[in-house]
């Protein structure tokens, strides 16, 4: 029996044809994520694959590929060969997007780290809604970014698209419209799956870098004073 026909026989007990399964497999991988809420197509494909989970998970574990399934806010994301699963180890390697290794770049990696920050920040106050959500506002992440790293959102605005449409295409953040974006008192929303995608491990760097920036503040400080 061919890899074809043990799929469509596996497939088809559960009322899903193979190409079905075919477009579901391949949507995954090019985008590395599903997430039911995010509109009508990939609600209907998230439900696919529940009905074929095992089918799909047996097949992309031949090829090394990992499958991080949360079923209370219902998305699930893959993870490339080697990856640990669910984290941020190798922050640049780990999440699929248009390819099975797409790197993130500086500025995504850091604005990751302060999104999962302040989301364990409003998890500890108790301010996410009842679909794990965490909104906050465009002018609060910028003061977040200054506090937590020392540097700001890119000055350019296409910059800045750019690096929020690219984590919006991760499902990690969800926001209106670009124009949101030049609008400090605007909001946005974290996606409860930054718990998954950036690890503890990931914060604790984000707690050393803030003690030196605070250290290199000092120091400047007592610079001055002796110039002074």
């Amino acid at each position: 029996m061919s890899l074809s026909d043990y799929l469509e026989e596996r497939v088809s007990a559960r009322g899903v044809a193979l190409d079905e399964f075919r477009e579901l497999l391949v949507r995954l991988m090019n985008y590395g994520v599903l997430c039911r809420d995010e509109n009508q197509t990939e609600r209907e494909l998230y439900d696919r694959f529940l009905r074929v989970e095992d089918a799909a998970r047996e097949y992309l574990d031949m090829l090394g590929i990992g499958v991080h399934h949360d079923r209370r806010f219902e998305y699930l994301r893959l993870y490339p060969p080697a990856s640990r699963l669910p984290g941020m180890d190798g922050a640049e390697d780990n999440a699929f997007a248009g390819s099975l290794r797409a790197r993130l770049t500086q500025n995504e990696v850091a604005l990751l780290l302060v999104l999962r920050a302040q989301y364990d920040k409003a998890l500890r106050e108790g301010k996410v809604d009842e679909h794990g959500f965490v909104a906050e506002s465009m002018e609060a992440l910028g003061i977040a970014i200054k506090n937590l790293l020392g540097r700001g959102l890119p000055d350019k605005l296409t910059e800045r698209k750019r690096l929020f449409q690219r984590l919006k295409t991760l499902r990690l953040i969800d926001y209106r419209q670009d124009e949101d974006l030049e609008n400090g008192e605007a909001w946005l929303r974290i996606h409860p799956m930054i718990v998954d995608f950036v690890s503890p491990e990931a914060l604790a760097v984000l707690g050393e870098e803030k003690d030196l920036n605070a250290e290199d503040a000092e120091d400047a400080k007592i610079a001055e004073g002796e110039q002074g």
